[in-house]
């Protein structure tokens, strides 16, 4: 499972013109869902995302995290993130997972993330999706969390 985060000053999400969700400072997670993901890369992405110190404490260090800001997170779903960029000029998605447990998947991580934060804006999973954001910072990370190796 995987999630790009920005630190934010704002950030939206709009669906044929309408807004769909938005939120002050905080943190816009785009989460992909990887074939193999589970209930254990959940609980651990959103325990990374909430936890993750980028936020400036008193003497400007990023040592707060978004529990410690009490800042709003905006979780928008986007399979690319899974796609294999390795070869050629076009990506492949077989690494992604399927919509179906993509979705159920994206809807877990929102429930979870629901239990640690107060302000949870959520993207349309599957729609074609316009997100707006004011970078603060600008402050980016790649955070992923992999089903253990079966080898």
């Amino acid at each position: 499972m995987i999630a790009l985060i920005q630190r934010v000053a704002e950030a939206s999400v709009s669906v044929d013109g309408d807004a769909v969700a938005s939120i002050g400072p905080g943190i816009l997670a785009l989460v992909g869902v990887e074939r193999g993901d589970g209930e254990r890369e959940i609980e651990r992405l959103v325990e990374r995302v909430v936890g993750y110190r980028i936020f400036p404490d008193a003497e400007g260090k990023m040592n707060l995290s978004l529990v410690d800001t009490a800042g709003a997170l905006l979780a928008v779903s986007q399979f690319t993130l899974a796609a294999d960029t390795a070869k050629g000029a076009r990506p492949g998605f077989a690494c992604a997972a399927p919509p179906q447990e993509g979705e159920r998947l994206f809807g877990r991580f929102v429930e979870l993330a629901r239990r640690r934060i107060a302000n949870v804006g959520v993207g349309r999973f599957g729609a074609h999706m316009k997100v707006s954001l004011v970078n603060d910072g600008p402050v980016t990370f790649w955070l992923q969390v992999s089903p253990p190796s079966t080898s």
